[in-house]
Parts: structure tokens; sequence; C-alpha cells
């Protein structure tokens, strides 16, 4: 019966070839911005390579302050202090690192001025994050205890800062980075993600001031990486309970302190979402992202049930014939919807390949820095999810409609 249905699904297809390649470019369209989309939301929520530890990492990236009545508060990112002091000395963590949110400078080289994204981080930085270190070394607590003006990069910066040199004899080279003179001691691979976004790094101890030593908040943020994923929730709890006794140099104006430390997808969500408290909201997001994907699948697949409805009814007196000799309701329903899904299952595979055709031209246009995005596993059950959806989405209403026809009028090719 299902080697009838498809080879019946087969013979529709070819019998109309317009209408079919206006179905399948219409599906095509519609699952490969989804599947891009998805693809660039897996790498953000859910990263590996360089951020490959996010299942067992956290991050706490502001402090909340509170005035005695509970009316007022403020929320400022971390400061250096707040991070050395209070987690730093963490229990439940393995490594705790301080890093400042990429700011930009400019790098004085061969007579150019470049601007460039630069983050100043401890030694546990580059033992939290996995970078690919494609020459030369990556910065150690020596570095950070001497407080030596070393500098890592990337290798687009690399390339930009002194083109046409080896990555091997970029090593040793000396860059002026807001008057200070940098020496690079190391060339990493080029990494999108939140916490590894940057051109260039150096560590904490080359700032040109001391001040971020004695301040509570600043423009720092806090990377928490757990000794397995079973030891997260220990871990939040600990941070917030260290939060209760930060102190604030006025402590009489703001008592009350607060700190969440946040997975990848709870920190996206506290930032958009602008929430507070232990929650960050990361369910929240998700499900405000699966609902306005399904209203974007809804626009077309009402398209696909005017266009589908016009190609059930050519095949009125068929429909009539089955009915005729005792097909039921269900049976013609099953076969219309899998027609339906068949097609989107074309269209899905025609669009699996065009969305990682985008993908490329999206990392080869520059349009993303950085950005490298595979089509995994989960991107592909995704896509097939989607396309499933959108194929019963699109077909269940006319078929039902069409399998409860009257014989009599559907032989007569009435509706």
């Amino acid at each position: 019966m299902f080697r009838h249905y498809l080879l019946t699904a087969y013979k529709v297809f070819l019998r109309r070839k317009l209408f079919t390649a206006i179905n399948l470019l219409c599906i095509v369209l519609t699952l490969v911005i989804l599947m891009v989309v998805t693809a660039l939301l897996e790498n953000a929520f859910y990263p590996t390579g360089v951020e490959g530890k996010s299942p067992r990492m956290l991050q706490v990236m502001t402090i909340e302050a509170y005035t005695p009545d509970g009316n007022d508060f403020m929320r400022n990112p971390l400061g250096y202090k707040t991070i050395a002091q209070y987690l730093k000395p963490l229990k439940s963590a393995e490594r705790v690192s301080a890093v400042t949110i990429p700011e930009t400078v400019s790098v004085y080289q061969q007579g150019r001025v470049s601007e460039l994204l630069m983050r100043h981080a401890d030694a546990d930085y580059w033992r939290i994050l996995d970078f690919t270190l494609l020459a030369g070394r990556l910065p150690t607590p020596d570095d950070d205890a001497q407080g030596r003006l070393v500098a890592v990069v990337n290798a687009a910066t690399a390339a930009r800062l002194l083109p046409g040199l080896a990555l091997a004899r970029v090593v040793g080279q000396r860059v002026n980075v807001g008057g200070q003179l940098f020496q690079i001691i190391g060339v990493v691979g080029n990494a999108l993600q939140v916490n590894a976004y940057a051109d260039i790094w150096a560590p904490i101890s080359s700032l040109p001031s001391t001040a971020y030593q004695s301040r509570m908040t600043g423009n720092f943020t806090a990377l928490l990486l757990a000794r397995s994923a079973a030891d997260l929730p220990r871990l939040k709890r600990e941070v917030e309970r260290v939060a209760g006794t930060v102190q604030y140099p006025d402590p009489r104006e703001w008592p009350t302190v607060r700190m969440w430390a946040d997975s990848k997808l709870d920190l996206f969500a506290r930032m958009i979402l602008q929430r507070e408290g232990r929650d960050g909201g990361g369910a929240i997001l998700l499900a405000g992202v699966a609902g306005l994907m399904l209203l974007f699948m809804l626009l077309p697949a009402l398209n696909l049930v005017n266009l589908n409805m016009g190609r059930i009814l050519e095949r009125s007196t068929e429909i009539g014939v089955r009915k005729a000799f005792g097909a039921t309701s269900v049976q013609l329903v099953g076969q219309l919807v899998l027609e339906n899904v068949l097609l989107c299952l074309a269209g899905g595979a025609l669009g699996l390949l065009c969305a990682k055709g985008a993908l490329l031209w999206l990392e080869g246009s520059g349009l993303i820095p950085y950005l490298h995005v595979e089509l995994d596993l989960v991107v592909f059950g995704c896509g097939l999810l989607m396309t499933v959806v959108f194929g019963l989405m699109s077909g269940v209403i006319p078929a039902w409609k069409m399998s409860r026809l009257d014989p009599v009028h559907a032989l007569k090719g009435g509706a």
C-alpha cells in the first residue's frame, strides 16, 4: 500500500511540473531561512570549538546592588576586585577567569592605524577556552605576575597588521597598541563565540593603570568552569551565597548585593529580556524563538494550503472513484498528506544544500566576522522536524476537506 502511495505521489508531481516547482520553491526558501537561523542560534547558545566546555561553564557578567527599601537598584559589569576577592576562591569551581569586555583600541603598525577589539585576560582564561594555537605560545601565570607587555592575536589580525609574514614570523613582532608596545607571543585561530570574540589579547596586569584592582564594578566578566556538569547547580548556589557577603564602599546605601551565574543560554536571555533573579529566562527565550519560527512557517503554509487545494481539486474524479470503491476518509487523508510531506521532504533536502551554501556565503562575505558554522546532526534534525511540521500544516486541511466530498459530486468534478 505504501509503495502504491509513493508511485501515485510521483506521478502526481510529474503531472503538473510547474505547479510542483512553485511548491518546492516556496518550501525551500522557507526552510533555508529557518535552518540558517537554527544553525546560528546553535552556534550562539550551544557552541563547540573554542567554547567547547560550555556544558560545564557558567558566567557572571553583572553585579546588582539594592537600596535598603529594595525599590532602587543599579546593575553594572563586574570589577576586577569583585572577581579576585569573591569569585576566585569559589570551592565548587575548577577555574575562575577574569576577562574584560572587548574594547576598541588603535593599533599603529607600519605607518597605518587599525581599529581592533582588545581583551585583557588572566592566564585561566586560556585554560577555560580551547583556542586553536597556530603559532607561538599562550600567556602564562608568570606573564600575569610580571605584568609583561605581551599579546596574542588571531590569524585575521596577524594578516592585517603584518601582511605577507608567515605566522611563525609574526611571533616576536612588536605592535603599538594605544601607546603601549606589545610583543606578539602567539597566534590563535579566528573565533566568533561571545567570550572568545576579539582581535588581540593581553594580560590584565598590562593595563596602563592599576586602578582596576580596587574597583567593585568595571568592564570585567567572570568565566566559571565547574569540574563537571553535575556541579553547575551547586556552583550557582555558591555564587548567590557569596554575593550576600559582598560589601560596597558604602554598605548603608547599598546593603544588598546579588550576582547570578548563568549558562550561555540564560546569559543571552538575561541580556535580551532584562531579567532579574535566579532564573535567567532561557526557557522563555527558547519558547519565544520556537513560536516565532512557527509563525514564520504559518504564512507560507497558508499559501501552500491554497496551492494544494487547487492541485487536489483537479483530482476530484480520482477521489470520487476511490470513495465509491470503499476508501475511507482516513485513508484518503493519509495518502494526500503523505504526498505533501514527501514534497516537503524533497524541498527539505534541497533546502539543506541551499542552507549550507548560504552559510558558506555568510562565512566568506565577512558580514559576520569570524563566522564558522557547521550543519551538524542537531541542525539536520531540526530541519527534518520543521519539514515534517511544514508538510502537515500545509497538507492536512485541504486533504481532509477533499476527503469529505460526496462521491457523486466528486465523480462529476464538483467540490
